[in-house]
């Protein structure tokens, strides 16, 4: 079945994930760029502000965590690994001679790698998309841990057009395109490889397939002289009355020839072959990829992640080294593209974030887009005990899962710093005019008091919000209770009226008998934005 993982993908792999279980595995890890990627939902004009959350900061350091998991790759059995990973520490130590952001980057991922290869088939492939910032040591790393021999290809995606760079003074060549380095476990098993196919420009074909028979078949006159002049063993012989080393026998010529296959236009003219334009397959996709445009706030897949890739970019991955019913793995599942491709082509699938916000994304994107889809999630509360869990091991993860519950965004990213009474906002919209917005309240402490309700009360009225949510782990008390009832309530245009307040416990949002209550969201929902319903699963995809 499906499978969905919370947790850090290194233990998970190790636990999880048998031998050899794998088909195809595809990852987006962060690049060691320097960004802080902001996560954006989609919210009405004027809110981006205020609802901003950082998914994660791809900016590595070294510290204990790095030290523990290098020590861990030179205990490992391959030596090679071992000593490739000590010699580039060494390489990329500073003028300081301390270790390098960079070097924390490639340990984290030489670790989960060694795992991808454990769990990956010997016909399996891989492919690792990252930018230029880092491939050119990627691929040192990856060259030494499935062998450079099974190095397939350096794929180019041209993610953007070409920037303006030198407008602002950049002294560089525009940057628009990111790497994906592709692997075997094992090219002599023979993996699987289908060659995809795109359409012929249409200058192409008004260049080459000029003439049109009685049928209305578009067709090319080819050439039908062998290549390297006999070289390579064709045979050579005189047809109709020309004398060359030609692709086919005699026999074969002939036979095409009585078939209207060969054309020759008059006397003593090399004949030459009439290739059907419906014969043919189309382009041969090679290893530059700029038929595929990104994702961009316009688009309708267009989810608000930051970096977030095309779906027909993972179509084509999936298309080209898998099988229907194989087993695709994503270990950075980010907001959950590669799953959804592999959902949709009849694939098996397993993701795995390190975010219960990530978590969240996908679960949601995943059941909008494939209503009937039964999958596991592993690693979130299921009930009360693994909440309070939660919560007790970290408390801003515990947030974010929280506020999931209510159909709440993060707000203002989980900022470690000053409290704002405000964890979560839902924005919507229950009549033409101005967005309106509920606020989100999450409390996981075993203490929770009537002056916190009555703090949620106040910030609505501060923050012009037409409904606060007061989450709770533990259950109300009588005078929080009323606390809430003071609040009154919001009257909505069209959907009736609802308490300004509401005490909702994590109890009973996991158990299904409490939810929020607001106005009827048909007229536009702003919080996130929906995912478009897939047809069924199970069906290899278009080629084109």
């Amino acid at each position: 079945m499906p499978t969905l993982y919370f947790g850090d993908n290194l233990d998970i792999l190790r636990d999880k994930i048998s031998p050899e279980s794998i088909d195809l595995i595809y990852l987006d890890p962060p690049f060691n760029s320097k960004r802080n990627y902001n996560l954006l939902f989609r919210t009405p004009k004027g809110h981006e502000s205020d609802a901003q959350i950082t998914a994660f900061e791809d900016s590595w350091q070294w510290g204990d965590q790095a030290e523990k998991e290098f020590e861990e790759i030179l205990k490992q059995p391959n030596t090679s690994v071992a000593e490739m990973i000590r010699s580039l520490r060494q390489f990329l130590k500073n003028a300081a001679g301390q270790d390098s952001d960079m070097m924390a980057y490639l340990v984290m991922m030489a670790n989960r790698l060694l795992e991808m290869r454990r769990v990956l088939k010997s016909t399996g492939c891989l492919y690792l998309h990252c930018d230029p910032t880092a491939s050119h040591y990627l691929k040192i790393v990856l060259d030494s841990i499935f062998g450079a021999t099974n190095f397939s290809n350096e794929i180019i995606w041209r993610r953007t057009t070409t920037k303006n760079d030198y407008r602002q003074g950049a002294n560089n060549w525009p940057r628009v395109h990111d790497v994906m380095l592709m692997y075997y476990r094992d090219r002599a098993t023979k993996p699987i490889f289908t060659q995809l196919f795109v359409e012929y420009s249409t200058d192409y074909l008004d260049k080459f397939y000029r003439f049109t028979d009685e049928h209305g078949r578009r067709y090319q006159l080819d050439n039908l002289a062998a290549p390297g002049r006999g070289s390579r063993g064709h045979p050579q012989y005189e047809f109709l009355g020309v004398t060359r080393f030609w692709r086919y026998n005699k026999e074969k010529m002939q036979q095409l020839y009585e078939e209207g296959r060969i054309v020759q236009t008059k006397p003593g003219v090399t004949p030459r072959f009439k290739r059907y334009l419906d014969e043919m397959s189309g382009v041969a996709v090679a290893d530059v990829w700029d038929d595929i445009f990104p994702v961009q706030g316009q688009s309708n897949e267009f989810l608000g992640y930051p970096t977030q890739k095309p779906l027909g970019l993972l179509e084509r991955v999936v298309n080209a080294n898998s099988k229907i019913g194989d087993v695709l793995l994503d270990p950075f599942c980010g907001c959950g593209t590669a799953v959804h491709a592999a959902q949709k082509l009849g694939r098996d699938w397993i993701g795995i974030d390190i975010t219960h916000l990530a978590i969240k994304l996908i679960e949601r994107r995943m059941r909008e887009a494939f209503p009937e889809l039964q999958f596991q999630v592993e690693g979130t509360p299921r009930d009360i005990d693994g909440a309070r869990d939660l919560a007790f091991r970290d408390k801003y993860q515990f947030q974010f899962w929280a506020c999931a519950l209510v159909g709440a965004q993060p707000y203002r990213g989980g900022k470690r710093g000053a409290d704002s009474g405000i964890d979560g906002v839902i924005f919507f919209q229950d009549d033409v005019g101005a967005a309106k917005k509920a606020i989100v309240s999450v409390k996981g402490g075993e203490h929770v008091t009537r002056t916190m309700v009555a703090d949620l009360k106040n910030t609505v009225d501060r923050e012009k919000a037409q409904i606060g949510f007061f989450v709770t782990l533990v259950p109300p008390t009588q005078p929080m209770i009323t606390e809430a009832v003071s609040a009154g309530f919001y009257e909505s245009p069209h959907s009736g009226a609802f308490p300004k307040v509401q005490i909702l416990t994590i109890e009973g949002l996991v158990g299904g008998t409490e939810s929020p209550k607001y106005p009827d969201m048909s007229r536009g929902g702003l919080t996130f934005k929906k995912t478009k319903v897939e047809d069924k699963g199970g069906a290899q995809g278009k080629l084109f």
